[in-house]
């Protein structure tokens, strides 16, 4: 993840930065940090149209679940219709729709939990990454005012 990277680099310049004798401040480049926060300034809409990206993608996983769901009904009904003329047949038809049909559901289920699991995961990771972002850039910036 680029904004990371670039976090970190700050965080390096400043570890590496002199030491003002008897206080805990750091003396660094100015306009080194200025232009790293720039870079994270201009790729942090990246981050965030990724985001966007995975819960489009969700709805997508989502939509494809159910179709698929539909689909194994429609062909479960069918079968089932095909089937009907004969008394053995159709016992036999029925059962195995059943079965379809409930293997369909569950098939559809644990699609959309997956998704969802995996949605929320990656909504979550980007969330937290976001947080630090923020949290280090406001770090950052009241230091700046501090050193100024």
């Amino acid at each position: 993840m680029e904004v990371l990277r670039l976090i970190d680099e700050i965080e390096d310049i400043v570890e590496a930065g002199t030491t003002v004798p008897f206080s805990g401040k750091v003396m660094v480049d100015r306009f080194e940090i200025l232009e790293i926060i720039k870079e994270i300034r201009i790729k942090l809409p990246d981050e965030i149209k990724q985001a966007a990206w995975i819960k489009d993608e969700r709805q997508r996983i989502l939509a494809q679940a159910q179709k698929d769901a539909d689909t194994l009904l429609e062909e479960a009904e069918y079968k089932l219709e095909e089937l009907i003329d004969e008394e053995e047949i159709t016992k036999k038809a029925n059962s195995r729709a059943d079965e379809i049909v409930s293997r369909a559901q569950i098939n559809a289920k644990e699609i959309r939990l997956g998704a969802l699991d995996y949605a929320d995961t990656i909504l979550e990771e980007t969330q937290e990454n976001l947080k630090e972002v923020i949290q280090l850039l406001n770090e950052n910036r009241k230091e700046l005012r501090g050193t100024n």
